[in-house]
């Protein structure tokens, strides 16, 4: 996928939808059967855990970091419901468990009303460097934590209702371009330099040195408008990262409605992921 963003971003996969979907209620939750995660599993999930708690400290943002560690994910696979009783006591959210991918409009409802959708199950042993589709391990570890961050946590909820609107508006490309360049790739300003908030970044060994060291990306200051004209890539590194100033700067800009400025994208020309522009701020 280079020419253009997939159509449909929160529950697409090129292989099918990967997880069993027999069972799910009709939000598309599903029970979490602890016991039948295996013992390999679980060790899968340790080491997992372990060589990307060796990579983040003073790469991943500090909102971040305060948190992870104070989860117990390192004792094995999480349990949604002890988990739940310290986020719902932080921010109000809850995370939910899910077979796998999901539709847009059931993920923007679950997100609109305080609810992190998980994915159940866990990659393979082959998949422990690269896996395509968010697994369990993805979804707890690169997204939970920040959800304890009252400001993100609102952002998220907001992001939730703004795609309830856009889905009716034909604007979810915009819309996904936005999720993809901040929630999943999404860099943070610190004095020391650019830092790592995106989970896709966080739950992957080898861009998180991509995406703060590599030469090759372009790290360009976060513009709403600039971002959701910009397509992205599915099978590769990024090749470019949007880099906000704080959580406050991110719930600020796209607390509005966003109906007008999807009119303004609609007629302006879409960029490509490697684009720069001359008004860019770039990073470096």
């Amino acid at each position: 996928m280079t020419a253009s963003d997939p159509p449909a971003t929160f529950g697409a996969s090129a292989h099918g939808l990967r997880g069993d979907y027999a069972g799910m209620r009709p939000d598309y939750t599903v029970s979490q059967d602890y016991a039948a995660y295996t013992p390999g599993q679980q060790d899968r999930w340790r080491r997992l855990y372990a060589r990307q708690m060796r990579l983040v400290p003073g790469r991943a943002c500090v909102e971040f970091l305060r948190v992870v560690d104070t989860l117990g994910y390192d004792a094995g696979i999480p349990r949604f419901d002890e988990v739940n009783e310290r986020l719902g006591r932080a921010t109000g959210w809850q995370v939910v468990a899910v077979p796998g991918l999901l539709p847009e409009p059931v993920f923007f409802a679950h997100l609109a009303h305080r609810r992190f959708p998980v994915t159940v199950w866990l990659r393979e042993e082959h998949e422990f460097d690269y896996i395509v589709e968010p697994d369990i391990f993805h979804d707890f570890f690169g997204h939970v934590p920040l959800l304890f961050d009252p400001v993100f946590a609102d952002y998220m909820q907001a992001y939730g209702q703004g795609g309830q609107k856009a889905d009716g508006l034909h604007a979810l490309e915009y819309l996904a371009r936005l999720y993809w360049y901040t929630v999943e790739f999404g860099l943070i300003r610190t004095d020391d330099g650019p830092r790592i908030y995106g989970a896709g970044i966080l739950s992957s060994p080898s861009e998180i040195d991509h995406a703060l060291a590599s030469p090759e990306p372009r790290r360009i200051g976060f513009d709403l408008g600039r971002v959701m004209r910009t397509r992205y890539k599915i099978d590769s590194f990024q090749q470019t990262y949007f880099v906000i100033d704080d959580f406050a700067q991110l719930f600020r800009e796209t607390a509005p409605d966003f109906t007008a400025l999807y009119r303004q994208i609609a007629a302006q020309p879409q960029l490509a992921a490697d684009a720069l522009l001359p008004d860019d701020r770039v990073y470096r």
